[in-house]
């Protein structure tokens, strides 16, 4: 196995894994309002510091798309296309939900409308990026 595969692979374990962690763990701690505080603040504190780790990913597989594989094959254009879904719907309506619910918690408001939506999004995201596994694996 070539080093650049290697990274990629390493990437999306250490990077793609605590993200998704974060955000599907989440929506338990807003559901506990003020209790779950501590918590969520530390589950979206993760989320943004890892909100761009899927870049690193994205950019070691164009390397090795370069290298092996042609933007015409169809595992390549699908797992791109659905890579780039996951990330804006993580940049565009998870993030700001984690926001919206801590400030709202922090008020002392519930935010159980963001718990849903944060949970319902991120399960999709988690969807998605297993689905980009099984493309990468099984190469139609």
């Amino acid at each position: 196995m070539d080093l650049l595969l290697w990274l990629h692979i390493s990437a999306a374990v250490f990077l793609i894994g605590p993200l998704t962690l974060a955000t599907l763990a989440a929506p338990r701690y807003i559901k506990q309002g003020a209790d779950g505080l501590p918590v969520l603040r530390f589950l979206q504190l993760t989320a943004r510091i890892y909100r761009g780790a899927p870049l690193v990913v994205a950019l070691l597989g164009l390397g090795l798309v370069k290298d092996k594989y042609s933007f015409g094959d169809f595992w390549v254009s699908s797992s791109l296309t659905l890579f780039i879904v996951a990330f804006a719907l993580l940049l565009a309506l998870v993030a700001p939900d984690l926001r919206r619910a801590t400030t709202r918690i922090d008020g002392g408001d519930k935010a159980t409308v963001e718990a849903g939506r944060v949970l319902g999004v991120s399960a999709a995201v988690a969807v998605i990026w297993l689905v980009i596994m099984l493309l990468m694996v099984y190469k139609p």
